[in-house]
């Protein structure tokens, strides 16, 4: 039997499993989130044809942050204009991030309101009943799911990094898929947290594709924000803190761009995660670099975004605050030979000015300079070669590494 893994006790008898002798008092605990993704509408290519979803199992594959007795799945209609019937819902340890077999002796159906089955209305989020189920540091988790009807439109996260698998028929408890198809995206799951000790938190990253991982390893779990999970575990002061991504590729603090823009999906991707404590803001550079992505516009509509960016940056430091989440700001990266966005001058002048702000103290509660790590010291408008993934945009897994090992711990510990 793994280590990692062990066969479930009943929900019913969750908390008598977690309780301390009967001769002292239980010890307290609390909910984190161990993973999550932002949702959005996926684009018509990254979508599942509703004859793909109907009738049909999917297994996705999620790698955890930190460690837990028990464990809950969010599930989530947040798009869908018509109802999200799941019939069924198990968890298992996958036999690796990129196979779509389980261990058999790992799996365990998960319940809601002790039913087998759910039904989550248009627009809204159900979270399955806890379940003793321990799960180590940097686990991964399969989570199977069988739907009758698909909702219109889909809810999912396109940038996933991470494959999926499918098969016509309820296959939930099956280890073994028989000749599944793939995508690399995941659906209709939000978040998963485990069962911590008091004290406990979690931080969520809020960004763009960088922080979504784009250029990151498939199943490879090597974003900037994997690494900063499996350095909080390998320290005893920080092996109860959670990590989860709440990065959108092409997403924008002001517009809709792919995903709605960070100040409209803010309540849902930065307060509703169990256990936030802390918030990094990553977020800016598909603001700064669409302005003039097309043409050149007038200094004064440079300005006037800039000012906009900042007036963002206020509006979730002050909405974050009075959550009392710590907010800590993230310099936006350099990505001059850019062929999405090729800046200019004007655009760099923008991007410096943002992170001259960022940098000033009084404005985040502290700072993380990204943009110090990744950047070229004789050209620091680019990307060092060595961290540059080939698109002078988005930094490879050597520069995600940096910045993962460049978020000082002691952020998380004060």
């Amino acid at each position: 039997m793994s280590r990692d893994f062990i066969r479930i006790l009943p929900t019913a008898v969750l908390l008598l499993a977690l309780a301390a002798p009967v001769s002292a008092a239980p010890a307290p605990s609390v909910w984190i989130a161990t993973w999550g993704a932002s949702q959005q509408i996926p684009e018509p290519q990254n979508a599942l044809p509703p004859e793909s979803l109907r009738d049909s199992t999917i297994r996705e594959i999620f790698h955890l942050s930190a460690a837990g007795p028990a464990l809950r799945v969010h599930l989530s209609n947040a798009f869908g204009a018509t109802p999200l019937r799941l019939t069924s819902v198990h968890i298992a340890r996958p036999l690796s991030p990129a196979s779509s077999s389980t261990d058999p002796a790992t799996g365990h159906a998960l319940t809601f309101s002790g039913a087998p089955g759910v039904t989550i209305p248009p627009g809204a989020e159900y979270v399955s009943d806890p379940i003793v189920y321990p799960v180590a540091p940097l686990a991964d988790l399969a989570v199977t799911f069988h739907l009758d009807t698909p909702p219109e439109p889909q809810t999912g996260h396109p940038g996933a990094r991470a494959t999926t698998w499918y098969v016509h028929g309820d296959s939930t408890a099956a280890s073994e898929l028989t000749n599944p198809r793939h995508v690399d995206h995941w659906y209709f799951i939000t978040a998963i947290d485990v069962l911590a000790p008091a004290g406990a938190a979690s931080i969520v990253a809020l960004g763009d594709s960088i922080t979504d991982g784009h250029g990151a390893t498939t199943n490879g779990n090597d974003r900037w924000t994997d690494v900063l999970a499996a350095r909080l575990q390998r320290s005893p002061a920080t092996a109860n803190i959670g990590v989860s991504n709440q990065g959108i590729g092409g997403n924008h603090l002001l517009t809709d761009g792919l995903g709605p823009n960070v100040l409209a999906r803010f309540d849902r991707d930065v307060l509703a995660p169990a256990g936030v404590r802390w918030l990094i803001v990553f977020e800016g550079v598909n603001d700064i670099g669409g302005l003039a992505r097309l043409a050149e516009v007038p200094a004064a509509r440079h300005a006037a975004l800039v000012q906009s960016v900042l007036a963002a940056y206020a509006q979730i430091v002050a909405r974050a605050h009075a959550h009392s989440l710590r907010v800590i700001g993230a310099t936006i990266t350099p990505y001059t030979g850019s062929n999405y966005y090729h800046p200019g001058p004007l655009s760099e002048a923008d991007r410096v000015a943002v992170n001259q702000w960022i940098r000033t103290p009084g404005h985040f509660d502290a700072i993380v300079d990204f943009d110090a790590v990744v950047r070229d010291p004789q050209q620091p408008n680019r990307l060092l070669p060595a961290y540059d993934s080939g698109d002078h945009l988005h930094p490879s897994p050597a520069g995600y590494r940096a910045m993962g090992e460049a978020i000082p711990l002691t952020l998380f510990t004060n």
